[in-house]
Formats: structure tokens, sequence, C-alpha cells
């Protein structure tokens, strides 16, 4: 059996997806009781429970085999930190307590940093404590997401604006499309290593004025690409509606980014390979589906 936290999110729902097409039995984790229908009509088992719920997270991760876990950045808590370090320890909790013998978990670039990478620094810590409950642990790092570009949808739209919180938009990045993730943990937990390991799994690379330019072509307008120094970004980060405790914790992660630190430094490398355009025509179909565009 294998648990699944974040099932209704991207990459903790192609992981139970793939999962349950190999055959494997599947248990996924959600708050919403109203979206367990969906997991048990593919056959999967579903146990309603928060990250927060200790003893909840517990129950539904005895007898498993394997667990995907992922820690949700909370950015409307008044303390980032302070709530991030809370919800590590009750994870790490119930990992000793259930005798789970291995943990993928999606962690970043950057995680071996203990300081200095914004809400980064919270998969540090989880990283750390997971290594201490007994349980073997498989790292999944990646850098820049594919389906970033699905917080500027409507600002692009709307105002033809791609905003870019660096010096310069022209630096090549590589960037992961989330259900490549996905296969990855999914491959992990069915193929476990006998040590703990750091997978950092890598996608093509492009620059966000390259990502403007094929989000423009999809929405069916040119996009002005803006750069923001960094003095503006804390500020343009509250325009947004972000506090400016949060806007500090946003400030500190976009300028590691920067300076070039959040970079691999796993055990071995995967090379993933969807590219920007299939991630953003999808995006946008399923925004147009909904009705947002």
């Amino acid at each position: 059996m294998y648990a699944i936290a974040g099932a209704t999110g991207r990459v903790g729902s192609v992981a139970a997806e793939q999962l349950l097409a190999a055959g494997a039995p599947v248990r996924v984790l959600v708050r919403n009781p109203a979206a367990a229908q969906r997991w048990t009509e593919r056959g999967a088992e579903v146990a309603v429970t928060d990250l927060e719920d200790g003893a909840g997270l517990t129950a539904a991760l005895i007898d498993c085999d394997g667990l995907f876990i992922l820690l949700p950045f909370n950015l409307t808590a008044a303390n980032f930190h302070a709530h991030t370090r809370a919800l590590v320890a009750t994870i790490a909790e119930a990992v000793t307590d259930s005798g789970v013998p291995h943990v993928a978990m999606l962690s970043s670039a950057g995680a071996d940093l203990p300081e200095g990478t914004g809400p980064i620094v919270g998969l540090y810590q989880l990283e750390q404590a997971l290594r201490t409950t007994g349980a073997v642990i498989s790292a999944v790092r990646s850098g820049h997401f594919q389906e970033k570009v699905s917080d500027l949808l409507d600002s692009a739209r709307h105002s033809g604006i791609y905003p870019v919180f660096a010096e310069t938009a022209d630096k090549p990045i590589p960037m992961v499309a989330t259900p490549d993730l996905g296969e990855v943990v999914a491959q992990t937990l069915l193929t476990p290593p006998r040590a703990n390991q750091v997978i950092d799994v890598e996608g093509p690379a492009y620059t966000e004025r390259q990502v403007a330019a094929v989000l423009g072509s999809a929405l069916g307008r040119q996009l002005e690409v803006v750069t923001l120094p960094r003095p503006a970004w804390a500020g343009a980060l509250m325009d947004a509606g972000f506090s400016a405790h949060i806007a500090e914790v946003l400030t500190e992660l976009y300028d590691a980014d920067q300076r070039g630190v959040l970079v691999p430094r796993g055990d071995r490398t995967v090379r993933a390979t969807t590219e920007l355009e299939a991630t953003i025509a999808g995006l946008i179909g399923a925004t147009a589906q909904r009705g947002q565009l």
C-alpha cells in the first residue's frame, strides 16, 4: 500500500494515477471528503485527514510500504517559519510512529541549505527531520515549475504584462512540468532505494522572455516583459496582496535564485522531457473549461 498526500494537487494526483495504472494499491490522503469519490472510482482507498492532524496522519500511514509527502506553504500565516516548523514536526512524528519504511518527498533545489532561501528553508528542515525517523528518504528536488505561469494567466491576458523578479529575463532556467515529477515519485515508490537519496529532476531550459513569448502566443497577444529590480520586489508583492512578512520571505527566495545558490546537488539526476508549450496549452485549456479565460 502506498499513501499519497496532496492527491488533489498536480504532483500527488499524477503519482497516484501512475501507481494505480501499475496495479499498486493506493491510499490517497485528502482534506475534503468531496474529493473521495474520484479516487474510490479509480480503485484507491481514501483517508480524510490533514497534514496538521498528527493522529489522523499517523493512522493513515499504518501498514503502508511507502509515502509521498509534500510541504504545503501557507502564504497567509502570521509567522510563516513557525507554522512550517510545526508542520514539519507533525509529519516527522507521524512517519516515526506509523513505521512507514520509505518516504518520497517533494523537495527543491536549495534544500541542502539551512538558511537564506525563503520558504525552501522549510524543505531543508523536512529533509533533515525525516532522516531521523528510521525511514529511508528519497528527496525529489526540482527547480522552477513550468506551471508557475498559471499565477500570471489573468494578469497577462488582461494587462499584457509578464513580470520577472530578476535583473534579467534572458537567463536560461531549467523548468520542470509537474506531471514529470509525479512520474518520478511513482517510480521511486515502486523501486525504493536501500539508503537515503536525493534525486534532482531537471527539465528543459527556457529564459523568462521565452516563457512570455510562448504564453503570449497561446493567449493570442504579445506580452511585455517587465523586469523588477530587487528594491521593487517587496512592494510589488504587497501590491499583489501579500503581507509584508510573506513578501519578505518570498523576496529572500527570489534573491537566492538570482544569486545562483538554488542548484542541483543531489545523488543522481533525472531528465524530464515535457516541453513548455504542452504545459501552457494544458493550463489554458483547463482554465478555459472553467470559464476563467
